[in-house]
């Protein structure tokens, strides 16, 4: 056994020694993220309403892991049914396709946060954020719901709708301390069926369905829904069947094991290549000489005391910036041009109003000018831009 083989086994076993302590005395830590996975059981996933799907829809619902476009071209003869979509993205072909059927007569559930802004005008309405508060409580309209609702105290998206076409229904609504009730669950026909849209997801992931009382609230949005076949859309796995080191990342032990490779091979690659490749010359960077250039330049005005066109070349260089940047014109400098600069900047009219004075002092040939001017002008304009 040689010396250089020796150093990399010390240091592979130091290196396991450090991660088997981390592992060891790591907490586990809860993941927030909002992942909408039906195999997820972090608090945003949707692991415990994917179990329970069947019995809310009574053994009538059908999942769907192919997109919306793909399957009704397979299957042109499919008669009245149930669409689900939940949060997920959706191409545009498979939107077309859930248009058409919903204008034959089926109904579609949506419950999605940011709906493509095509689709939603086709269908009929604006979503946006209607919220920043870190709590609200959701809350159905129709009386016999009145006593169902449900508390977001954790990241709700703030989402609901801004604009609803003429005929729809509102279903449920976004409840806020001093704030005005905001639609977030509504319905619209398109053709000979309905459109149910409901723009916080939220309320059916593990998180909320697990605490007391909100499992009445997802009963009564699906409840909407007609008595007959749905087919929930899910999230294709194509992709991620594909990628071959799925199953490694999705194990810790394996995740850590496959880490610990690549850097043991990376240490290896760095030792060996460090001992084994030939010096690289050093070349010095070209100095750059711009900004003595520009003191030279600056002092010699300075020592002519030309302060007259230092003030001129000031004054052309900052409406340049102000064309280039701002998209203000700059050939007339009166009140207009005033107002846009102290809107645009949100500088005071009175800095405003004295930069252009010194700047058409500046730009004027008999104008008798001081060092204090250029000094002043010189100042404001960079407070400015």
């Amino acid at each position: 056994m040689n010396k250089t083989f020796k150093i990399y086994a010390v240091i592979f076993v130091v290196v396991m020694i450090i991660l088997a302590l981390f592992e060891v005395n790591k907490t586990e830590s809860t993941d927030w993220r909002k992942n909408f996975k039906t195999y997820q059981k972090s608090p945003f996933g949707l692991y415990v309403f994917n179990n329970e799907i069947k019995d809310l829809f009574k053994n009538k619902v059908k999942k769907i892991d192919q997109t919306p476009y793909d399957y009704y071209t397979q299957n042109k003869e499919k008669g009245s049914h149930n669409i689900l979509v939940i949060e997920h993205e959706v191409d545009t072909e498979s939107w077309n396709k859930i248009l058409e059927e919903v204008s034959k007569g089926s109904n579609a559930m949506l419950i999605i946060s940011e709906m493509p802004k095509e689709i939603s005008d086709s269908i009929g309405y604006y979503d946006s954020m209607i919220s920043f508060k870190d709590e609200n409580v959701l809350k159905l309209t129709d009386t016999k719901y009145q006593n169902d609702f449900i508390k977001l105290d954790k990241f709700p998206s703030g989402r609901g709708f801004t604009f609803i076409k003429p005929g729809s229904e509102v279903l449920g609504k976004t409840v806020e301390k001093n704030n005005d009730d905001q639609a977030n669950f509504v319905k619209v026909k398109f053709g000979k069926g309905y459109f149910y849209v409901h723009c916080e997801p939220l309320f059916i992931t593990n998180y909320y369905l697990l605490r007391p009382g909100n499992v009445k609230y997802a009963q009564d949005v699906f409840s909407y829904l007609d008595d007959k076949e749905t087919l929930w859309f899910l999230e294709s796995n194509s992709k991620s069947s594909q990628f071959l080191l799925r199953f490694i990342l999705s194990n810790p032990a394996l995740k850590y094991a496959w880490w610990v490779l690549l850097g043991g091979l990376a240490l290896f690659i760095f030792f060996n290549a460090k001992r084994k490749q030939r010096i690289v010359p050093i070349v010095e960077p070209l100095k750059n000489n711009s900004v003595d250039f520009v003191k030279s330049i600056g002092n010699l005005y300075l020592q002519e005391g030309d302060f007259h066109d230092m003030m001129s070349k000031k004054a052309q260089y900052f409406l340049n910036k102000v064309r280039m940047d701002l998209l203000i014109d700059t050939q007339k400098l009166d009140e207009e041009f005033a107002k846009k600069l102290h809107l645009k900047t949100g500088k005071p009219m009175e800095m405003i109003d004295e930069a252009i004075g010194l700047i058409k002092k500046g730009q004027d040939p008999y104008a008798h000018v001081m060092k204090e001017d250029l000094v002043r002008m010189n100042k404001i304009l960079d407070e400015i831009i």
